[in-house]
Formats: C-alpha cells, structure tokens, sequence
C-alpha cells in the first residue's frame, strides 16, 4: 500500500502545528500499523544522539520512539551561518531541495502514514528556496494549514497564504482552525464553512484556547533562560500557570499565590525564599508554588541557601533583575518538548475528542 502523507502548515507562528502534529501522530497510529513523522527544514537546532535536529523532530524521536530513522527526520537543518553561506553561493541552491527529497522518499518507503511538518509560517526558507509550499510540493503531500482561532482574520490569513501556496502548485485539502474560544466555537466554525463554501477546501477545528497548552513547563524556563533548573529533578515538567512577582511583603506574596505559580523573587529578599523554601513541604503550599526564579547580583546568605537546596524546592538563580525576567517570561511562548510528558498525555487524550482523524484521513 503507498504512503499517505500530510504536510502541516500554518498560517503564522504560534498556530500550534507541533501539538496538531502530536495530534495526528497519536490518532493515526490508530489506524495505520506504521506512522512516521519529518521536519524538513529545521530553523531552531539541538543535538539528539550526536545528531544536529529541529527539537521538533527529536521531541518525535523520542516520544514515539522513533530514533532508527532520527537521520532522516530532520534533513535541512538552519545553522548558524546558513543563510549568509547560501546567499553566498557556498551552499548549492540544490542542496536543500535535494535533502529533503530524499529523506522523504526514505520514509515513504518505511511507513504507511508519514507526517510532515512545516516550519514556522509559509514564508519560512524561502532564503534556501525550501519554503513551507515549496516543500509540501517537493514531498507531494496534501496541505492541512493550521490557523488560530476567530472569523474575519482566519479567512485574512487563509486567503494571504494561499497565494503562496497556488503559486507554488501545492496541494492545500484542509483548513484546520486551532485555539478557538469556547463559547464561539460552534458560531466560528459555521461561518467560517459558509465562507470556504465555493472551494474544496475542508473546514474543521481542533483545541480551545488552553491554557495548560500555553503555558511553559519548569525545564522550558530554564532552558529560556539559559540556566540550570535546581532542586527536585522529577518537577521539571511541572507547569506554570502563573508567573508572579514577589514584590510585596513575604506573607502577602504568599497570601496571593496563585494555582502553580512561578514566583521571580530578588535574592536579597533572605526571608521570602526561606519562607517558601520551609513551606514547600506542604501539599497545598507546593500546589500553588511551582518553582522560583531567583534574580538579581545580590548573594544569598550561606544559611538561606542551604535552607534553599535542603527544601528541594525548585528554583533557577539568575543574575539579571526581576524586571528583566519577568518581562523575557511573559514574552515566550512555550514550546512542546520531549520531557513534557503531562502535556503530550494531555494533548493525545483531548484530541481524540476535538479533532475528526477519519474526516481528514478521507481528504488526502
């Protein structure tokens, strides 16, 4: 039987095509005996087992236990340099487009459902000639184009990137509307079918807006702010729902928590972390704070420290001031990643319910 294939666009960033991915993944494997996954073009890099991959296709690669084919499933990889050494003329314009191929046609062999991912929005490698449409048409799969969530700007959105992808002859099937709010969705999803009446193009949904989904885990913390997570390793995929300043005195800051709370507290401030740090062995205490981030130059008393490490309460210490943290986490947004075990369980059993696997399967 010949490989199934579906490319995953969307039309921006921030759509939620790694967790549509995710989506896909656990659904098809339902069905199809053999289901593979590729990212072929990788702008944002890690080593996974001595390999240089997009973290997209290594978070596949070991979720779904996938590391025989990890060579294949991220085949262009965007390194610092590469846009200067191709514009340069010291990448060859084939070169891309000739990796990707390949890997492609490897796995179609291997599986009988292969996922492909695009990166970022449509216009993502056009420098290297690979841009999402390009790609989709190279791999000759069906387009599902993710969008967020609303009426008027998903249709914007849509039709701007349609453009690209007609032009590149890409095969766009499914419309795929992602992050809706809830008590709209229904009204959303009829409009927007009524709108997409005269094409061919399939409209379903997948998530609501979640909040759970949105927010980063303890160990994406760490990672974004380049610092070693401390204290117990097992709450590294705790989530963070909120994230606090501890500005205020020690007892209203603790008043005021919030359900896991990431609470930034300066590190002159002795007596708020030994107060968390003394409480963290109380359930509904450790229920509301997820981890602090320590900030500032100031160094932590030798006691206050000790008190720190010996709570096993987690916590990232880091010398820039509260204000500058604060601002870098309220800017990011969280991406998912191999360790993020509560969310990938979570995203694989609400997908069962929101996203219709057998309508989209019947559109490619």
């Amino acid at each position: 039987m010949a490989c199934k294939k579906i490319f995953i666009a969307a039309t921006g960033q921030h759509c939620g095509k790694t967790t549509i991915s995710l989506s896909l993944m656990h659904l098809a494997r339902k069905k199809y005996e053999r289901v593979g996954f590729v990212k072929p073009l990788g702008p944002k890099c890690i080593e996974y087992n001595g390999l240089t991959m997009d973290m997209d296709a290594a978070m596949m690669a070991s979720v779904y236990g996938l590391d025989s084919d990890a060579h294949l499933m991220s085949p262009m990889t965007l390194t610092p340099g590469s846009t200067r050494k191709f514009l340069d003329g010291k990448i060859s314009p084939e070169i891309p487009r000739t990796l990707i191929a390949g890997a492609i046609h490897e796995l179609e062999q291997k599986y009988d459902f292969l996922i492909i991912e695009g990166a970022g929005h449509g216009g993502v490698g056009s420098v290297v000639g690979a841009n999402n449409a390009q790609v989709a048409t190279i791999a000759g799969a069906p387009v599902l184009m993710v969008t967020n969530g609303g009426i008027g700007n998903v249709i914007d959105a849509v039709e701007l990137n349609l453009a690209l992808y007609e032009r590149e002859k890409a095969d766009v099937r499914v419309i795929m509307v992602n992050k809706l709010v809830p008590e709209k969705r229904e009204r959303s999803l009829a409009y927007l079918k009524k709108a997409f009446s005269g094409t061919d193009l399939l409209v379903t949904s997948a998530f609501d807006y979640n909040p759970i989904l949105a927010h980063p885990t303890l160990q994406h913390v760490a990672v974004m702010l380049g610092q070693s997570l401390k204290g117990n390793p097992d709450d590294r995929s705790r989530i963070c729902h909120t994230i606090q300043l501890g500005a205020a005195s020690s007892q209203r800051v603790i008043d005021h928590l919030e359900d896991s709370t990431l609470l930034i507290v300066t590190s002159s401030r002795d007596e708020l972390i030994v107060t968390a740090s003394s409480l963290h062995h109380i359930p509904d205490f450790r229920k509301r704070l997820a981890g602090l981030v320590i900030s500032g130059h100031a160094p932590m008393s030798l006691i206050t420290r000790q008190i720190l490490d010996d709570s096993k309460i987690p916590y990232i210490r880091i010398e820039e001031t509260s204000s500058e943290v604060f601002h870098r986490l309220r800017e990011h947004v969280s991406k998912i990643g191999p360790e993020d075990r509560e969310k990938i369980e979570l995203i694989n059993s609400i997908s069962e319910r929101y996203i219709d696997f057998p309508a989209i399967d019947a559109f490619l």
